[in-house]
C-alpha cells in the first residue's frame, strides 16, 4: 500500500491573503493543513471574487521571499509546510475577470447614472418631492399643536422635585417648568440628571432655560416624566462615600 502524507486535522495555520489585482486587499484566513490546494481556492474565491479555475495561488514567508507555488491542486497545504504569518498571493490568470480594471477599488472608474436637476423635478415621484412634503406634514402637525399642550400634567411637576424618566429609568432634578419658545408649541420639562446621560447643559438651540453641568440637561414632554424618586442607588452611594470620606479627613485633623 502507498505511503500517504498524514497532517494532523486539528492543525491550522493563519496566513495573510493579497491579490494580484486587488492592491488594497488584505486578509487574514485560517486554514487547515489538511485542507487541499483546491478547497483553498474555493474558500478564496469567496473572499476575493476570483473563481478558482482562475487563480495561481504562491506561497510567500514572512520576510516576503517566496517559497513555492501551490500549484497540485490534490496537494495538502501541510505538504507545502506554511507557517504563521506566511502569505498567499492570489494570481488572477483571467484578462475579462470581475475583479481586472481596478473598479473594484476605484469607483471613480464606474460609469454612474446622471439627470439634470430639471429632468428629475420633472418625475412625478422623487426624494425631492417627498421630502419637501414630509416637511411640510411636520410643520403642520407642530402647528396644530395648542399653545397649552400638556398643560394639566404640569399641575402636579415642581421645580426641585426628584424625577424619573420614560424610556430609560434615568434620574434627575426638575429645573424647569413651561413653554419652550425654541421647540415645538406646548408645555416642557428641563431635568438635570443625576448622571452625564444627557444632551446639554439646560441650553437648547441658544436658548438657556436652567442651569446644570453638560451632558445632565434633557427637555422633555410631562408625560416622560414619573414620580418622585430618589438617587439612583449607585449614585447615591457615591454621594455617601465622599462624605464619609471628608468627614474622616476632617476627625483626623
Amino acid at each position: 500500500m502507498g505511503s500517504r502524507l498524514q497532517v494532523p486535522a486539528d492543525d491550522s495555520v493563519l496566513l495573510r491573503v493579497t491579490h494580484s489585482n486587488l492592491k488594497s486587499f488584505s486578509a487574514d484566513v485560517r486554514f487547515y493543513r489538511e485542507s487541499t490546494v483546491a478547497a483553498a481556492k474555493e474558500k478564496l474565491w469567496k473572499k476575493c471574487g476570483t473563481s478558482a479555475d482562475s487563480m495561481r495561488l504562491e506561497l510567500y514567508d514572512d520576510s516576503g521571499a517566496k517559497v513555492c507555488d501551490l500549484g497540485e491542486d490534490s496537494r495538502p497545504l501541510g505538504f507545502f509546510s506554511p507557517q504563521d504569518g506566511y502569505r498567499i498571493h492570489v494570481v488572477d490568470l483571467d484578462p475579462a475577470s470581475v475583479t481586472s480594471g481596478g473598479w473594484l477599488e476605484d469607483t471613480t472608474l464606474v460609469e454612474k447614472y446622471k439627470i439634470s436637476d430639471e429632468a428629475y423635478n420633472k418625475r412625478d415621484c422623487n426624494f425631492r418631492k417627498f421630502r419637501e412634503k414630509l416637511a411640510s406634514e411636520n410643520t403642520s402637525l407642530g402647528n396644530k399643536l395648542p399653545d397649552n399642550y400638556m398643560e394639566e400634567l404640569c399641575a402636579s411637576i415642581k421645580i426641585g422635585d426628584r424625577c424619573e424618566m420614560e424610556p430609560g429609568e434615568k434620574r434627575g432634578v426638575v429645573k424647569f417648568v413651561g413653554k419652550a419658545e425654541t421647540l415645538a408649541s406646548g408645555f416642557w420639562v428641563g431635568v438635570e440628571l443625576d448622571e452625564p446621560l444627557g444632551k446639554h447643559d439646560g441650553t437648547v438651540k441658544g436658548k438657556r432655560y436652567f442651569e446644570c453641568p453638560p451632558q445632565h440637561g434633557v427637555l422633555l414632554r410631562p408625560d416622560k416624566v414619573k414620580g418622585s424618586f430618589r438617587m439612583s442607588s449607585c449614585f447615591s452611594l457615591y454621594i455617601l462615600r465622599s462624605e464619609e470620606d471628608m468627614v474622616a479627613s476632617l476627625c483626623s485633623l
